[in-house]
């Protein structure tokens, strides 16, 4: 393993060298280095810049010898900080000339703004001494759930007896710590689960990985329920036995409630966690333990695959398929796809796990660049759910009424029979539109081309895209007619105020992001739904992932076409995982689970494949249609979206940079057209498209067209290799 506190071994002996900073500003500048000082690429140095008395950055390399040495500022100091280490620095400039993001901008994510100095009293979480010392280790054995889910090896007497070994009160020295190290692997080998056949088959591939050492990627592909957390938990463990780090990747910060207790359970040691929840204070000291490689096992939301790792040996991304696994502003990746660019930079393996997995990833275990596990069944007794079409073509509903007759018997049997039941429809807030019943107007953001919301939770209006709010207007601004304003078609608010008057003694909650506001709030809601505090659950695409509750048996969509409108060319594949992954969290304990998708389309192939239980088959079908389109993964996409307050200086800039289009036959440039949002935060937007064959590399191509074009500086042009929305 890495020394964390290693000093610079070769000292860069050149008069100059390239220092990069976490700023927008390129490639990093050439600095003197003053005799006095001993540095080394990835040295953490201090320098003066413009009329900044000084920043901190980090030496990339040599000079490039572009400005006379004369001419040049010199460093100021080298921190006292293990240098940012080879592997970390070639992924920066990977990300960076991927994505034609300056390296700088990656550079800040890396830093995470944590290189405040450490005081004396600061306790960094989860260090090698800690195992024996400052652990918390369960201190109870499993629930009844968890017990379902597999039995301990270990009897509560004897676990009791080891744990006191390891909160002995002794110190450990360094020649102790592979001792400690061996004494905690045999901890975790007493907390782990029993797994069925199908299981170990799978986690005996996984930890074998992980012992090899070398970069690999694994899709471990498991129906809900199958227990995928436990056999990548195999692969954990064999990380922290060979004394390595590893994280694991969530797309959610809410998720990382449902899954902290049974990880901390399961290793006998609490998660770092990583994620944009954290406190200042959290950020630096996990910082800071990550970076000195004490910190074993990080839990984090995508920004976590920048940290700089001492010694990592393991990636996990749970859910790979997500969509929240993109990054739409800003350094624009998919974190997907970033983590295996990072696993095969730091030679690691990585496990990609989903129920539903991406197009583009099981088009990579076709070609066979990805080794495929498979898990087929549900752990234990648990069967998969049964799913019924509801057709709302045929249902007599009342007006202003969404929750179908037959739906709704069957949240009522479920909570007279003791059980939960959850009801998801996939849009936030009280109504999608608010019109004005004398003229038809409907009340827009003023600042975005986008519809305001009504949130009966706050009594305003929303607007989802740059967050402005408002009252309801007494008056209507167009035509004068007063109190005129309605709410139209539903949101959450709205079915959980129309089970309230339908369904009076069924207790409820709602879980959507303006609800559940951090992990602690959905570590909350999850033990009301485990208490069964709660008996019917109404939420939005937040509560569809990852969260295991064993009485919750219906399951009812609102509108399962909701994803399919809009022309967008992943609208099937999506809605197909999202349902899939609703209809996932019923049924998964005795209780056999039923699931109703509501719906004016039952014959589309997402909902025919769903009733039939044909994923393969559906995704089969999708990925002829991507190929005659020549459509990701067959093909290659990227945008490049022109902002300004100057709605025609936007348009002029757009058709600039389309006249300046490469002469490229395996290039195809659609547009300039007005984007989707044609006014985001008071900005217009227009974007080109960009159409390309698999083998041209879109980062190259398109950061030749743009770099010798002047651009003004009112003007901003961002580009996305690999779009995921086309929004």
């Amino acid at each position: 393993m890495n020394d964390p506190d290693a000093k610079p071994t070769k000292n860069l002996r050149q008069e100059t060298v390239r220092v990069l900073l976490p700023l927008p500003l390129g490639d990093g500048y050439d600095y003197l280095v003053p005799p006095s000082l001993t540095l080394g690429k990835g040295s953490f140095v201090t320098v003066p810049l413009g009329r900044k008395e000084e920043v901190i950055g980090i030496v990339w390399d040599e000079g490039s010898g572009k400005v006379e040495a004369s001419k040049l500022k010199a460093i100021t100091s080298v921190l006292d900080l293990a240098p940012l280490d080879e592997t970390t620095r070639r992924f920066v400039d990977w990300v960076a000339g991927y994505t034609l993001t300056p390296a700088g901008s990656i550079l800040k994510m890396v830093l995470g703004g944590q290189l405040r100095p450490l005081k004396d009293k600061d306790k960094l979480p989860c260090t090698l001494a800690d195992f024996k010392t400052n652990l918390s280790f369960p201190r109870k054995r499993e629930s009844s759930a968890e017990c379902q889910r597999g039995k301990r090896l270990m009897s509560a007497a004897d676990a009791a007896q080891l744990d006191s070994r390891f909160r002995g009160n002794d110190e450990v020295g360094e020649n102790n710590a592979q001792n400690i190290l061996s004494e905690y692997g045999n901890y975790i080998d007493t907390l782990a689960p029993v797994l069925s056949p199908e299981q170990e088959s799978a986690a005996a591939a996984l930890t074998a990985a992980v012992k090899d050492n070398t970069f690999s990627v694994t899709l471990l592909d498991g129906v809900t329920g199958s227990g995928k957390t436990e056999v990548y938990g195999e692969a954990l463990a064999q990380c922290f036995k060979d004394g390595r780090q590893a994280l694991l990747l969530l797309p959610e910060i809410a998720m990382t409630a449902a899954l902290f207790s049974r990880l901390e359970a399961r290793f006998g040691l609490a998660p770092t966690l990583w994620h944009s929840g954290l406190t200042e204070k959290q950020r630096r000291l996990n910082w800071h333990a990550i970076k000195q490689g004490k910190a074993r096992f990080i839990l984090g939301a995508r920004s976590a695959l920048f940290l700089p790792y001492a010694d990592l040996g393991l990636i996990v991304v749970d859910e790979e398929h997500e969509g929240a696994y993109k990054q739409e502003e800003g350094v624009i990746y998919h974190g997907r796809d970033m983590a295996v660019v990072r696993a095969n930079v730091g030679a690691i393996p990585i496990v990609l796990a989903s129920a539903t997995p991406s197009l583009e990833t099981l088009h990579n275990v076709q070609q066979g660049k990805y080794r495929h596990l498979i898990l087929r069944r549900r752990f234990g007794e648990a069967s998969m759910p049964t799913i019924k079409i509801i057709d709302l073509r045929h249902e007599k509903m009342p007006t202003q009424s969404f929750i179908s007759d037959p739906l709704l018997q069957a949240l009522q049997s479920a909570v007279e029979n003791g059980q939960q039941a959850m009801l998801f429809l996939n849009r936030r807030g009280y109504a999608p539109l608010t019109l004005c019943r004398a003229c038809g107007l409907r009340l827009q953001c003023p600042s975005c081309t986008s519809w305001m919301i009504e949130h009966k939770r706050t009594g305003r209006l929303h607007c989802h895209q740059c967050g402005y709010n408002m009252t309801v207007p007494k008056a209507c601004p167009t035509c004068g007619a007063e109190d005129k304003f309605a709410a139209c078609g539903p949101g959450i608010e709205r079915i959980a105020e129309e089970i309230a008057v339908r369904l009076p003694e069924a207790r409820t909650a709602i879980m959507a992001s303006d609800t559940i506001a951090d992990a602690k709030a959905a570590q909350a809601m999850v033990k009301q739904m485990d208490d069964h505090a709660i008996d019917l659950l109404i939420g939005t695409q937040i509560m569809a992932k990852g969260y295991h509750f064993p009485r919750l048996t219906t399951v009812g969509v609102i509108d399962a076409d909701l994803g399919l409108a809009g022309g967008d060319p992943r609208a099937a594949e999506r809605t197909f995982q999202l349902l899939q992954q609703v209809a996932g969290r019923s049924g998964r304990a005795e209780e056999a689970g039923t699931v109703y998708l509501q719906t004016t389309n039952p014959d589309h192939p997402v909902m025919r494949a769903l009733m039939a239980g044909e994923r393969d088959a559906f995704m089969q079908a999708e990925m002829r249609e991507r190929k005659n389109y020549h459509l990701p993964p067959f093909g290659r996409l990227a945008t490049i979206t022109v902002a300004g307050a100057d709605k025609q200086q936007v348009i002029d800039i757009a058709r600039h940079i389309a006249a300046a289009s490469p002469q490229n036959k395996n290039m195809r440039i659609l547009g300039p057209a007005p984007a989707p949002f044609a006014i985001l935060r008071g900005k217009h937007r227009y974007r080109l498209m960009v159409q390309a064959g698999r083998g041209v590399s879109l980062s190259s191509a398109i950061g030749a067209w743009l770099a010798p074009l002047p651009l003004p500086r009112t003007i901003k042009v961002q580009v996305d290799i690999d779009p995921y929305s086309f929004l």
